[in-house]
């Protein structure tokens, strides 16, 4: 697929390099990295020279992260401990559903009809996507979940909008993630699971990372989300 890079204050975005975009990827990074991460991954997605994606990859405002100390970084929403109960920043994840809104609402004004966005995301990224994802109100493509987990799980029955009741889930995670560890990314499968959410889970033997075989899996699972 070939690209030009868009540079803006509050994302890079990879457009294709001329015509009409037919779909896009609102991609979030990790706690602590900016945009750019996730940048050098889509070459290695080997996506067909055809395809009309647009990758947006926002960056995460800078803010104090209570488990570093206060030491402000780019983050999704604070982090207080490594628990559950210490991940579930509720007015920060609301703060960045609403960023995560914002951009879905763009992308619709640029002529992207709501199923052909996908959400996705890495670590804090990845979990900002599953809360924002299974809220919006209209049916999206995907939500690509990597090396995370369901943040504030218990409002999910409540919160949850029924328009994304059967909307595809894909989570990944390493078998020796220490940062985020396997049983957190296991026990949300089971809780989307059982609310009959369609989700595919798959695990390998990294940490908190991605690795060949992942990177092929997400390239065959965004292929079948947005290129059929």
């Amino acid at each position: 697929m070939k690209t030009r890079t868009i540079e803006t204050e509050d994302a890079v975005t990879l457009a294709p390099a001329d015509g009409q975009v037919h779909a896009a990827v609102i991609w979030l990074h990790g706690l602590g990295a900016d945009g750019h991460d996730f940048v050098p991954l889509i070459p290695e997605l080997t996506l067909p020279a055809d395809a009309r994606i647009r990758f947006v990859f926002p960056h995460a405002p800078v803010r104090p992260v209570t488990l570093n100390g206060g030491y402000a970084m780019r983050a999704w929403y604070d982090i207080k401990s490594l628990t559950p109960a210490g991940r579930d920043d509720e007015d920060g994840l609301q703060e960045t559903a609403a960023r995560i809104e914002a951009y879905i609402a763009r992308e619709r004004v640029l002529g992207v009809p709501a199923d052909r966005i996908l959400l996705a995301g890495f670590s804090q990224g990845g979990a900002a996507v599953l809360h924002a994802g299974l809220r919006h109100d209209e049916a999206l493509a995907g939500i690509l979940a990597l090396s995370c987990y369901l943040p504030l799980r218990a409002q999910l029955a409540d919160a949850a909008a029924e328009a994304n009741r059967s909307t595809p889930i894909l989570m990944c995670h390493g078998r020796d993630d220490t940062v985020v560890a396997l049983q957190f990314g296991e026990q949300s499968r089971d809780v989307l699971l059982a609310a009959g959410y369609a989700v595919e889970f798959r695990q390998y033997p990294m940490a908190h990372s991605l690795c060949p075989a992942e990177i092929a899996d997400i390239a065959g699972w965004l292929r079948r989300r947005l290129l059929t």
